[in-house]
């Protein structure tokens, strides 16, 4: 059931770190496939493998498929929102600019998901809401702030990723409204199979996959760690917190991302830690804080405690 007043329990917030942990590794294997496949037919494999791995999980919990085109048509509305249309300007927006605006830029998505809410009267525009998020931007802006790389031309990038970012606000609305009550193992695996039909029209007619050269071993172990980790897992954990905490608050992971990208290159890949990484850190820590509320109503319990012992 879905949060009636848009705080999120510990179990949705350890929830929300795993997924960002799913989601961040996707930049380490994109980083892997993105050296021998074009970004149309890695997206196009990244969904038609975590097709293939989810059915026969769907089957094993006896979840049947959609018998009816009425009742496949809001899975191809989400799939064309969450993977199809963002996935893919993203992965254009960064032919024009660098990977650290990327991310931030990917980071507006829980501030579209606000304003997109409000505007449609799903939720109400919470003052508390807007300014944690925008405390969290500025938190990824410091994070990545020495690798905006900054050129020229770089407008129409920019506009690609925050398109990206806004469909993914779409995704949210259109999720809470026709498929609240969609298992999410069920949703996530609709989904995918929808997204496989549109992708292989889209990579089909712009780079003919089939007439590329096979990849490589690695290759295709990191499309494996995508398909599995980053995109089946990653969204069967996406769709319980949507159903459990709602629309914004999902989207938070967006923020945590880079603090996961960085801890994992801190813990796993033995790289460096700077000051200003620590610092927006911190500031994304305090964002969502701030979002969350709970610690408004600790201080003032605490403020108003000497008041009622007088």
């Amino acid at each position: 059931m879905t949060s009636s007043d848009h705080r999120i329990d510990a179990r949705d917030w350890s929830l929300l770190a795993v997924l960002s942990v799913l989601w961040g590794g996707s930049f380490f294997f994109h980083g892997v496939v993105l050296r021998e496949l074009p970004p149309l037919t890695v997206v196009l494999l990244r969904v038609a493998l975590a097709a293939l791995i989810l059915l026969p999980v769907l089957w094993a919990y006896r979840i049947r498929l959609p018998l009816t085109l009425s009742g496949w048509k809001p899975f191809f509305a989400i799939a064309l929102l969450n993977n199809v249309l963002p996935f893919s300007l993203i992965v254009s927006g960064q032919t024009y600019i660098s990977s650290g605006l990327a991310s931030i830029l990917n980071a507006t998505t829980p501030l579209f998901t606000v304003l997109v809410m409000a505007v449609a009267g799903d939720e109400k525009l919470q003052m508390r809401r807007v300014a944690g998020v925008v405390i969290g931007l500025i938190g990824v802006a410091i994070l990545h702030g020495r690798h905006l790389g900054f050129s020229t031309g770089q407008g129409l990038g920019i506009l690609l990723c925050l398109a990206g970012a806004f469909s993914y606000g779409l995704s949210a609305l259109y999720a809470r409204r026709k498929l609240s009550d969609s298992p999410p193992l069920a949703t996530a695996t609709c989904q995918m199979m929808a997204s496989t039909l549109m992708m292989l029209v889209i990579a089909g007619v712009a780079e003919r996959p089939w007439q590329l050269p096979m990849p490589g071993v690695m290759t295709w172990l990191a499309l494996a760690g995508l398909a599995a980790l980053s995109t089946a897992l990653a969204y069967i954990v996406f769709f319980q917190i949507l159903r459990r905490s709602g629309s914004t608050n999902v989207m938070l992971v967006t923020l945590l991302i880079p603090v996961t990208a960085i801890l994992l290159g801190y813990l796993v890949l033995g790289e460096t830690m700077t000051l200003a990484e620590i610092a927006g850190a911190l500031v994304i820590g305090s964002a969502l804080l701030v979002i969350d509320g709970r610690v408004f109503g600790f201080v003032r319990g605490v403020v108003a405690t000497p008041k009622a012992i007088r």
